[in-house]
């Protein structure tokens, strides 16, 4: 079989499993998730995870969204690399590692339906969270850091949001500001790696979820950069406020009771 022959059929089995209205869910919550990615530096799962639940199961969600979410983050990772924290990102990781298998086994385990009520009960806890100015304002202990890495890696196995437990620690954290963006990137990054091996050593990672993952990665790197050139710390305020609603109508979206409405 030729290289075109093999497209042709890659294609006609992308086509027989999305539909082109999923196809065209898929490619708003990329574009929508890449916008908030630049704003904010986090949001990607937040955003696009709804979208994607509402049209395939949760781990071909999941994996659409963690191949989408590595193009323009492995561009970045070895300058993002050298202004992490090293000492708390080896922690987190070990933590991810240690708790993700629990995680990915009770993702094999929800329905669907319960799939996206979570991912965005999850969601909107954040956002309110965010919101309402919630932080964590204990001193970073070892074992705090260890204990933050597991719960990333348990909620990004589960419900693909390794991002909150983090991104909550570190907006108490006494970092500069640019390590504590490098360490959640990277930590994410990794988390989005642990999944997809979880995934691959399970044999769940389908071949035309990880293609279209790959090309939902062009709409959500062009929006990312638009985001990130947009981005006005001066009216960080008025962004922040942008990112929040997407977020929150992405969450309203995703839920089934909606769902069948749209």
């Amino acid at each position: 079989m030729g290289m075109a022959d093999l497209t042709r059929t890659l294609l006609a089995d992308i086509t027989s499993l999305y539909s082109p209205a999923a196809l065209l869910w898929l490619c708003i919550g990329s574009l929508l998730a890449g916008l908030v990615r630049g704003f904010t530096g986090f949001g990607t799962a937040m955003v696009f995870l709804p979208f994607a639940g509402r049209v395939t199961d949760p781990v071909q969600a999941i994996t659409i969204m963690m191949l989408m979410d590595l193009l323009g983050p492995m561009l970045l990772a070895p300058r993002t690399l050298k202004q992490t924290n090293r000492g708390e990102l080896v922690k987190l990781t070990v933590g991810a590692v240690l708790a993700m298998p629990l995680g990915v086994l009770v993702l094999f385990l929800l329905p669907p339906d319960m799939f996206r009520y979570i991912v965005s009960a999850v969601t909107f806890v954040l956002l309110f969270c965010l919101i309402g100015g919630v932080r964590y304002r204990k001193p970073l202990a070892p074992a705090t850091v260890y204990g933050v890495g597991a719960a990333g890696g348990f909620f990004g196995g589960s419900v693909g949001l390794p991002g909150p437990p983090v991104i909550f620690l570190y907006f108490a954290s006494t970092l500069p500001a640019a390590v504590i963006r490098a360490n959640i990137f990277i930590y994410l990054l990794i988390a989005d790696l642990l999944i997809l091996a979880a995934f691959g050593i399970q044999g769940r990672l389908l071949t035309e979820a990880v293609v279209v993952g790959l090309l939902m990665g062009f709409p959500c790197l062009l929006t990312m950069g638009l985001g990130s050139v947009l981005f006005n710390p001066a009216h960080e305020r008025l962004y922040r406020g942008a990112a929040y609603f997407i977020i929150a109508a992405s969450a309203v979206i995703g839920l089934p009771v909606i769902g069948q409405f749209l």
